[in-house]
């Protein structure tokens, strides 16, 4: 079995054929997505859709993308949402640089926010980190130094030293579709490097579909694809790669019921 750590299917792209695209997830060996909220306010949405099915699970959070809209949001806020059996994360949050459609010190605020409602929950923080390498590190040590939290840096497209420092802290390392693109040897350098204990593969759908559906609309099946790209960076099959990463997401993922805890439990 596969797992989809990151995915939006709350997403208008998916509106029309939802339950088709988590059909074809379980078809193509998906056997756990997690659907990420984005914002808080609309959360309702996320769960209702986590609700509908029984291999779809969620985080609550703020993107940084939408931290200026949702500063009132409080650690106790998403402590208290993140009860539902449903939720297994935290965020997604961090900081982006690239775009900067928050303000930079909104984005730290919201960053800091979720990073304490996971050190609570023991929930796993999603990050979201693009062109702000340094500052997210810096915030990692220091938040680190007040207490440990579990974490994710997802869709990896940063520097060497990020992932470094992100295992170093105890964190985990997911990859997407960027790891299959002619153009991202840089990448998949990095995850070559990264302890075979502390990699992820996600979609983050409907963005950045890998080869060979590049330029089309990402679901959560096409993950088989990353995983076979990574298997073959780090030198496995495409059985070990598939076992390593799903180890490694019920491990960080503590909250998820496995397969054979649901059946029993049914």
């Amino acid at each position: 079995m596969l797992v989809d750590s990151h995915c939006h299917l709350d997403f208008p792209d998916f509106a029309d054929e939802r339950d088709a695209i988590v059909a074809r997830a379980r078809e193509a060996g998906v056997g756990r997505m997690v659907t990420i909220s984005t914002r808080v306010r609309q959360f309702s949405r996320i769960r209702e859709i986590a609700e509908a099915h029984d291999e779809v699970y969620c985080s609550v959070g703020t993107h940084p993308h939408n931290a200026a809209e949702e500063l009132d949001v409080t650690a106790d806020e998403l402590v208290r949402l993140a009860t539902h059996p449903k939720v297994v994360a935290i965020g997604e949050a961090g900081l982006d640089y690239h775009y900067d459609y928050a303000p930079r010190e909104a984005q730290a605020k919201g960053f800091r926010t979720h990073i304490a409602a996971a050190r609570e929950t023991g929930l796993p923080l999603i990050i979201h980190a693009r062109a702000a390498d340094e500052d997210v590190a810096a915030i990692l040590v220091e938040e680190t130094e007040k207490g440990p939290f579990p974490f994710v840096l997802h869709c990896f497209s940063s520097g060497k030293r990020l992932a470094e420092i992100g295992v170093e802290l105890g964190g985990y390392v997911s990859f997407s579709g960027i790891l299959t693109f002619r153009n991202s040897q840089n990448i998949r350098d990095i995850a070559a490097a990264v302890p075979h204990d502390r990699l992820l593969v996600e979609t983050d759908a409907p963005y950045l579909a890998p080869i060979p559906h590049r330029g089309k609309r990402n679901e959560p099946a096409f993950v088989t694809h990353t995983a076979s790209v990574l298997a073959d960076t780090i030198g496995v099959n495409n059985e070990t790669v598939t076992k390593l990463t799903t180890d490694n997401f019920f491990r960080l993922f503590s909250k998820m019921p496995k397969p054979d805890q649901v059946a029993l439990e049914a």
